[in-house]
């Protein structure tokens, strides 16, 4: 198993990438080895001034950053042998597993989509987040920020992803799918929910317990909860906020601790041809282990392949 991060990517690159890398390594097993994809000269030299055997890992060179500030797919075309293109070259020719960055997330969605490529009948792939629920569950919401504009064979889809994700890497047995929304009776919401309900409760393979509302999501009501991504991304926006408030307030709470984005690392691309995980730009080195081990899980847990399955 071969895990490849970007060390370049992200506002606390290189150091807290290369430091998180080395602590996950300490949680890999013999056959599982994280490869760097940058800079190595640097790689080099920040493990030597650090006294961490560099030879724990891999390298793949790249001489060029994308900056976060940077236009995605303009940085891309000037800097053909930047970290992030560098890496999905190698995830596309299978030299590693899985490719994860902290870097610019829109040349990190665009090489998803044009390096790697949707999944044969894959709509319009898509990113979740983690839900930590009332009872210690998790659940998983998407889409959180691609799509901020939806049609609802799209939010269809997100639900097949949404629960092969949660079942296969959240080991959540037949998740159950809500549909967010402003009103829990079927005729509800908008022109997009009303047409996507039906969409749902027509087809068998989706555990579809129907709409669910903002006050449901950290409950037990839904383990996948579907919507369109600006909706997705204001959910995840406020849910970091209470984490940041009780932060700053000094205090220390078991449930609102779960809201850390750093336990969590990355979130997955659902939907692309390959495994690709994003983990947050200010990822600091708990986040950057977090998000290899997640890695380790969407490799042993065979989403990719399953996903193919599903979308025959």
């Amino acid at each position: 198993m071969r895990i490849g991060l970007d060390i370049m990517g992200g506002d606390n690159a290189p150091g807290a990438n290369l430091l998180g890398a080395y602590l996950a390594s300490k949680k890999l097993d013999n056959n599982e080895k994280v490869v760097l994809v940058g800079d190595t000269e640097l790689a080099n030299h920040w493990f030597s001034s650090n006294n961490i055997d560099s030879s724990l890992f891999d390298f793949i060179h790249a001489s060029e950053v994308i900056h976060m500030n940077e236009h995605a797919t303009k940085a891309l075309r000037k800097k053909p042998n930047n970290s992030i293109s560098v890496g999905f070259k190698a995830l596309k020719n299978k030299e590693i597993d899985v490719f994860s960055s902290s870097g610019n997330s829109g040349a990190m969605l665009v090489g998803s989509m044009f390096s790697i490529g949707p999944v044969k009948g894959v709509i319009r792939p898509g990113i979740t987040s983690v839900l930590p629920k009332e009872n210690g569950g998790v659940g998983l919401i998407l889409d959180v920020g691609v799509n901020a504009d939806c049609k609802p064979d799209v939010l269809f889809q997100f639900a097949i992803l949404g629960s092969l994700f949660a079942e296969n890497v959240y080991n959540i047995k037949t998740p159950k799918v809500g549909l967010l929304n402003i009103g829990e009776e079927k005729g509800k919401g908008n022109l997009l929910t009303q047409a996507t309900y039906q969409l749902l409760e027509d087809n068998d393979d989706i555990n579809f317990i129907g709409n669910v509302e903002g006050r449901d999501l950290f409950n037990d009501k839904a383990d996948v909860v579907v919507c369109d991504g600006f909706t997705g991304n204001v959910v995840l926006k406020l849910a970091e906020s209470f984490y940041s408030i009780i932060s700053k307030k000094n205090l220390s709470d078991s449930y609102f601790n779960r809201f850390n984005y750093e336990i969590y690392g990355g979130t997955p691309v659902l939907g692309v041809d390959g495994n690709v995980l994003i983990g947050h730009g200010i990822s600091n080195e708990h986040a950057i282990k977090n998000m290899i081990l997640l890695g380790k899980d969407l490799i042993n847990s065979k989403l990719n392949s399953k996903i193919k399955i599903a979308f025959k």
